[in-house]
């Protein structure tokens, strides 16, 4: 591995990393395209590196700047971990038999789809949400003193 590719693998981590933090996106979004677009991997290559990527403990440290604010709704995480894996392994077995072209423009619609809806279709929301339970910030400030 060059230099030159080591520089923009860290680039597309660091870039991806602050947008997870940020706005709680960053895998897919931006290493998949990053890595066709600079790398010059298969969209079948950059949709595996960015899965092995997620699956290990990345977004740890924005976790738990998160949970210390108190907006991590645990059961949440849980329910939706589950569905994500049985729903991730489904989704690999289609798209392994799936042409690469055929992915690049699914993924591409599928961004397409949610940019849209977030520009347009999104309604405003009436109220601040409070912080979910279970969470510190809630069980220090609710504490009699």
């Amino acid at each position: 591995m060059t230099t030159a590719t080591i520089l923009v693998l860290l680039i597309v981590g660091l870039v991806a990393g602050i947008l997870s933090g940020l706005v709680g996106v960053g895998g897919g979004i931006i290493m998949v395209p990053a890595l066709v677009l600079f790398l010059g991997f298969t969209q079948k290559q950059a949709q595996g590196t960015s899965l092995g990527i997620m699956l290990l403990p990345v977004g740890i440290l924005a976790v738990l700047q998160y949970y210390k604010q108190g907006y991590i709704n645990f059961n949440t995480v849980f329910i939706i971990s589950a569905a994500f894996v049985l729903g991730g392994f489904l989704g690999s077995k289609l798209a392994l038999n799936l042409s690469d072209d055929k992915m690049k423009k699914v993924f591409a619609i599928v961004l397409m789809i949610v940019s849209l809806k977030m520009l347009f279709f999104d309604k405003p929301v009436q109220k601040t949400v409070d912080p979910l339970p279970n969470t510190p910030s809630q069980n220090v400030e609710n504490k009699p003193g």
